[in-house]
């Protein structure tokens, strides 16, 4: 039979708790690690000598004590330091020993340093940082509203070196575009981001742009098409969105041949909000069957229909549909794989819900600039979670011209045209 026999002092270490234990387990894999790198760069300078024969590199004690916040919490360490007397010939400067494993500066594990920004930006304020984390970290160093208030900086800096990339190497087919509104903390006006997302040959979605503008505004939506194309972005074939928005007479100019679709979403609800409350279900039916029709000729049929059922009394909602009727049914000119995700902007939508929710937790970013970036950096999380549209491999049979009839890929357009001839 078996027993582990243990002193007093054993037992009262395996007495401490788990997260003690983590910390010193920690602290001690720390100290070792450091003092391995000291005696590799002490052996590697073993044969350099001086005029006398003694070493120009030796130990010279430790640092003081600090503290490093790791995901293991606060972790007291001493580092070693080097005493090397070596001159470079070229400069004239001291030669120094920098540890790669502990560098002066460090405070925070990368690890640490990545998730405290991902936590502002997903909803903890500022404030909150210091009773919410504290006990974890085991210390409050690091985690003050204003050390986290400085990352807005860097990811100011980010946002414009991403408004000013080359996009040559970019083939955008699809583009979904929309403009946010959330409020602004320190100034009257509300921020509105002019955001457009596109769909790249291979299928896969990628932010494109992030602006400030003019929801309504030709004149904001046409400067952000404008630096774009100034970059090199080719015209997209199809681009989706409200249609209230600036965007599409500043397509026209900007991009001709891109064509227009729609957004089924924003255009349900301004025609139902132009009907009263009683009819407003068999309404919704009626738009359904328009919207999901199996091709273009039903869903002109429930057009008529819907016209016929709904024009006598409310003709301006019945406008809505037949003013716009080309442009909601755009999408039927290309692969049925891709309907799904041509008759809404829902991609933007879906996404900036974490962009609301951090402005309401904050009451509102502290200006512009800040709104921006917050806005940028919450986008490019979110964009490695975006999956590729259906069908991903149709995409750039789209951007090659292949035409399309009832969702399907014409294999010999030419033979279609004499048969129709």
């Amino acid at each position: 039979m078996l027993s582990v026999v243990a002193d007093e002092a054993a037992r009262a270490e395996l007495r401490v708790g788990l997260d003690e234990l983590a910390r010193e387990g920690a602290r001690r894999m720390l100290a070792a690690a450091l003092e391995a790198e000291v005696d590799d760069y002490l052996a590697a300078c073993a044969a350099e000598r001086d005029e006398g024969g003694r070493r120009l590199v030796v130990r010279n004690g430790h640092a003081r004590q600090r503290e490093v916040t790791t995901v293991a919490g606060a972790v007291a360490v001493r580092a070693p330091r080097v005493d090397d007397r070596r001159v470079d010939p070229a400069s004239g400067e001291r030669a120094r020993f920098r540890s790669v494993i502990l560098p002066p500066w460090c405070r925070k594990s990368p690890k640490v340093a990545e998730v405290l920004p991902l936590l502002y930006l997903h909803g903890l304020s500022t404030g909150d940082f210091v009773p919410a984390l504290e006990q974890f970290f085991g210390s409050a160093a690091g985690l003050s509203a204003a050390a986290v208030g400085r990352l807005l900086a860097t990811w100011q800096a980010d946002h414009e070196v991403f408004s000013r990339r080359d996009l040559t190497d970019r083939d955008y087919v699809y583009v979904w575009a929309d403009g946010v509104h959330f409020r602004v903390r320190l100034e009257q006006a509300r921020l509105c981001c002019l955001v457009i997302v596109g769909v790249r040959a291979n299928g896969t979605k990628e932010l494109v742009a992030v602006a400030d503008g003019e929801r309504e505004s030709t004149d904001s939506w046409s400067e952000v098409l404008r630096d774009l194309r100034r970059r090199g972005m080719q015209a997209p074939v199809v681009a989706v969105g409200d249609g209230a928005l600036g965007l599409w007479a500043a397509l026209r100019d900007v991009f001709p041949a891109t064509r227009h679709q729609r957004d089924w979403v924003h255009k349900l609800a301004n025609v139902l909000g132009s009907l009263p409350t009683s009819v407003q279900a068999g309404a919704r039916k009626a738009l359904a069957e328009i919207r999901d029709a199996p091709d273009r000729g039903h869903a002109s049929q429930a057009i008529e229909a819907f016209a016929r059922d709904y024009g006598v009394k409310w003709p301006k909602a019945v406008a809505k549909i037949t003013d716009d009727a080309e442009e909601l049914l755009t999408f039927y000119d290309f692969p049925a794989e891709h309907w799904l995700h041509l008759k809404t902007s829902n991609p933007i939508e879906s996404t900036f819900s974490s962009v609301r929710l951090r402005t309401r937790v904050t009451k509102g970013p502290g200006s512009k600039a800040a709104g921006l970036a917050m806005a940028f950096k919450l986008l490019e999380a979110a964009q490695d979670r975006w999956r590729a549209v259906n069908g991903p491999h149709l995409v750039a049979l789209v951007r090659a011209g292949a035409r399309f009839d009832k969702g399907v890929m014409i294999e010999r357009p030419d033979e279609l045209q004499e048969d129709a001839a």
